[in-house]
């Protein structure tokens, strides 16, 4: 059997606008590069301004910078106000195991910025939406474990990966409950979601633990894949011609690094009670609900 053709090729994009939340660095610069190569309108949706105008500043075509900050609700309200109509929204800024803290809206950081803050971005979006809402989850969604009475680490013994992991898997039950909700209204628009895998970022750059950002960023450099790879899979989910509720990661072993393909998730991101509970929570902190239907 012949083998398969690595996919690397994005589509022409001419005539279409995107958003990348956090793309001033990382896995959210390399996306709005390759779309911006490729002809797309691209908003670089940022918490730090002149960080992305350095950033833009080093990109080709139609690139605007506007703040945003999606740990903070009243920043996702002032962004989603003014920004117009979007054919792709793509739901790219995280954290990864930073230590315990809340919001400005009391949130704990990884729910906020990985979950709530997209939440509520994505539901205040979708009435100007034209294609699609790309979700990026991580295969740490497969350790994740969901306390809906505890969302917020108040109770618990806070753990900075198990709030990572849980965050990721938030993003895969948001991603399929979204789907159904956008099927059920008889909408067109599209849920897709995708995982980098092992990519070599500065995501760990913030844990407060020296060793452990150590660790992960140099296990990244020596076992995982360079940043201009691990943006294919949001580049394939956000560009292809995938059905809703599709999950793209890298095909290679555990998915840690490879080319894009679509994968499986956990069981528990699959639990449809569990997802409407979440959503349902999920509106109540943010007071944000969906907007079709």
């Amino acid at each position: 059997m012949p083998r398969r053709q690595p996919w690397d090729g994005v589509p022409p994009q001419d005539g279409r606008r995107f958003v990348v939340t956090g793309g001033s660095g990382g896995l959210g610069l390399a996306t709005a590069r390759v779309l911006a190569e490729r002809g797309a309108e691209v908003v670089l949706a940022v918490r730090n301004p002149a960080k992305g105008e350095a950033a833009a500043a080093t990109l080709p075509g139609s690139v605007e910078v506007r703040r945003l900050d999606v740990a903070d609700l009243t920043s996702v309200r002032a962004f989603a106000a003014d920004i117009g109509p979007v054919d792709v929204l793509i739901n790219n800024a995280g954290v990864l195991a930073v230590p315990y803290a809340l919001t400005v809206d009391g949130f704990e950081t990884h729910l906020a910025t990985n979950h709530l803050g997209h939440f509520a971005l994505t539901n205040l979006l979708l009435p100007q939406l034209r294609d699609r809402v790309v979700v990026i989850s991580s295969d740490a969604h497969r350790a994740g474990s969901f306390d809906l009475r505890d969302l917020n680490w108040q109770r618990r013994t806070y753990k900075p990966f198990g709030a990572y992991g849980a965050s990721k898997l938030a993003n895969l039950l948001f991603l399929g409950e979204l789907q159904r909700r956008l099927t059920a209204a008889g909408s067109t628009l599209r849920a897709v979601g995708s995982h980098p895998g092992s990519t070599a970022t500065s995501i760990t750059a913030n844990t407060g633990s020296p060793f452990k950002t150590w660790v992960g960023s140099w296990g990244h450099r020596v076992a995982g894949m360079p940043v201009w790879k691990g943006a294919l899979t949001t580049l394939y989910a956000a560009t292809m011609d995938v059905p809703g509720n599709s999950f793209i990661g890298p095909d290679g072993f555990r998915e840690l690094t490879g080319w894009p393909t679509g994968v499986g998730r956990s069981r528990e991101a699959l639990d449809p009670d569990l997802a409407r509970g979440l959503w349902a929570a999920s509106e109540e902190l943010t007071g944000i609900r969906f907007p079709l239907g």
